[in-house]
């Protein structure tokens, strides 16, 4: 919400840095109410809630007010339409299953989500901000973003879901070290870095597909050797 009042202000680089500190929020509340023993299933439903609006309303409006009110009511419908499938896949998240047999899933969303999804919207704001590269016409780059990731949202195209992945323990000083610079980067070149973040993200969607089709095949080919052992 702070955020969509920093673009009503039009100081959108904090408007980006709030839906930043939402993303970290969103990335840590779930690991810290395990930590307090406070995971529950209203959390769980609050979550989705707050995520709608951090991730769906809020990157939308931001949006809106930077550029795609230049396009007038098509401007506003491409905001709707984003908005709507932010809380249809969230929706969807909600009642997902992983089968006991299936527990690699956990490592794949299905879909991009949200708060990934909120960083490639505001990619378009992001580049500009950084200064890296200026287009003459955003509105109709923001209009593409948009419309992409809405349908990206609700497709059914495996993802990495980054929350869950298991680093070893001797590679944890490298982790520390990766996320030191990373950070450090993020303060001195703040749009620079989320910009790129963005790219890596992209590319790693289609790597990300083809790992999941790589998995889903070693492990119906585990299952069917299981079968064959029972019979016999």
């Amino acid at each position: 919400l702070s955020s969509i009042k920093f673009a009503l202000d039009t100081n959108y680089a904090m408007a980006v840095v709030a839906i930043g500190f939402a993303a970290i929020l969103d990335t840590l509340d779930g690991r810290v109410a395990r930590l307090v023993r406070g995971a529950s299933k209203v959390g769980k439903e609050l979550d989705s809630l707050t995520d709608v609006i951090s991730f769906g309303v809020a990157p939308g409006f931001i949006m809106y007010f930077w550029t795609l009110n230049t396009i007038g009511k098509f401007g506003w419908m491409f905001v709707l339409i984003y908005t709507v499938c932010c809380a249809l896949r969230l929706a969807r998240f909600n009642l997902t299953v992983i089968e006991e047999n299936e527990t690699w899933k956990i490592n794949f969303f299905e879909g991009v989500p949200s708060p990934a999804a909120a960083g490639l919207v505001l990619s378009p704001l992001i580049l500009n901000l950084s200064g890296l590269i200026q287009f003459e016409n955003y509105a109709v780059l923001s209009s593409v973003t948009i419309l992409t990731t809405s349908v990206l949202m609700v497709s059914k195209i495996p993802t990495y879901s980054l929350k869950r992945i298991l680093i070893p323990r001797h590679l944890a000083i490298f982790l520390l070290l990766g996320i030191g610079i990373y950070v450090s980067l993020l303060i001195f070149y703040t749009f620079e870095t989320l910009f790129f973040s963005a790219i890596i993200y992209i590319i790693l969607i289609p790597i990300s597909y083809f790992h999941y089709k790589y998995k889903s095949k070693t492990s119906l080919i585990a299952t069917n050797e299981e079968e064959t052992e029972d019979i016999l």
